[in-house]
C-alpha cells in the first residue's frame, strides 16, 4: 500500500514517517521527507500532530500495534511463567527486527520521559507479572520483578543492537539468571529435605500482597495499609 492510497493525511503521515523510520533511522525523519512521502505541505504535519515529538510518539504507537497483534495472536498461556517466558523472547525479537522504531520507544532523555509505546509496553508487562504473583511463583514483589525485567530486557535487546556479533545463546543466558533471581523454584524442583522456608514465606507475602487490593477482605483503609507493609516485609 503506497503512502498516496491511504484514507486521510494523517495516516498517510503516520505511514511515510514509520517507513522513513525503519528504512533510515530517526534522522531520517524530517519534515521535509515526510512531507514529501506522504504528498502533504509541511504545515499539515503540525496541525495533526502539535510538533516533531508528537509524530514521533505516534509513529512509536502505531508501530507497537504490530507488537501488540503478535502478542494477541500468541495469547495467554495457562501457565503464567510460561507467558511471562514467551513475552520476554517476543520482546527480543520485536527489538531485534525493528531497531529504529525499538530504539525509538525506548530513548530517555530524562526521567518520566519514556514514550506513550514504552509506557503501553510496561503495562502489559506488570499484568503478566501480576499473574506470576497470584500463581504463588514470585519471589520478590511485582514492582521489584518488574523493573529487573525491564532493565534486563531492554539492556539486552538495546546490547544486541549495537553487537557486531550476535550470539544467540546470550538472549537465553540473561532470560534464565532474571528468572531464577524472580521466581520461586517448581515445587517437584525443591527436595523434601531443603523447604526453604523464608523463600517460600516470600512467595506467599506477594502472592497475599497481589491479591489483596481486588479481595473483599474486611478491612479498613488503615488496617490493609499496615497488612501491605507486614507483607513487604516478608518479601
Amino acid at each position: 500500500m503506497t503512502s498516496a492510497s491511504l484514507s486521510s493525511p494523517q495516516e498517510r503521515i503516520l505511514q511515510a514517517a514509520l517507513t522513513l523510520l525503519e528504512s533510515g533511522g530517526i534522522e531520517a525523519v524530517s519534515t521535509r521527507a515526510v512531507s514529501a512521502a506522504a504528498d502533504v505541505q509541511p504545515p499539515t504535519i503540525y496541525r495533526q500532530f502539535g510538533d516533531m515529538q508528537g509524530l514521533l510518539n505516534a509513529v512509536a504507537s502505531a508501530g507497537f500495534t504490530s507488537y501488540l497483534q503478535a502478542k494477541v495472536a500468541r495469547g495467554s498461556l495457562s501457565d503464567p511463567v510460561e507467558d511471562l517466558r514467551g513475552g520476554w523472547d517476543l520482546h527480543l525479537d520485536f527489538g531485534l527486527k525493528h531497531p529504529h522504531l525499538y530504539t525509538l520507544m525506548y530513548r530517555m532523555t530524562q526521567p518520566g520521559s519514556e514514550s506513550p509505546a514504552a509506557l503501553e509496553a510496561s503495562a502489559l508487562l506488570r499484568g503478566i507479572v501480576q499473574r506470576v504473583a497470584e500463581a504463588g511463583r514470585l519471589a520478590v514483589s511485582v514492582e521489584r520483578a518488574v523493573a529487573m525485567i525491564q532493565a534486563a530486557g531492554k539492556g539486552l535487546t538495546l546490547s544486541l543492537l549495537i553487537a557486531e556479533q550476535y550470539d544467540p545463546g546470550v538472549a537465553e543466558l540473561m532470560r534464565e539468571a532474571v528468572f531464577r533471581a524472580i521466581l520461586t523454584p517448581q515445587p517437584e524442583s525443591v527436595a523434601d529435605s531443603e523447604p526453604q522456608e523464608p523463600q517460600r514465606a516470600a512467595a506467599h507475602a506477594v502472592a497475599l500482597a497481589a491479591l489483596l487490593p481486588g479481595s473483599a477482605a474486611p478491612f479498613s483503609a488503615a488496617e490493609r495499609a499496615l497488612l501491605t507493609e507486614w507483607l513487604h516485609r516478608l518479601m
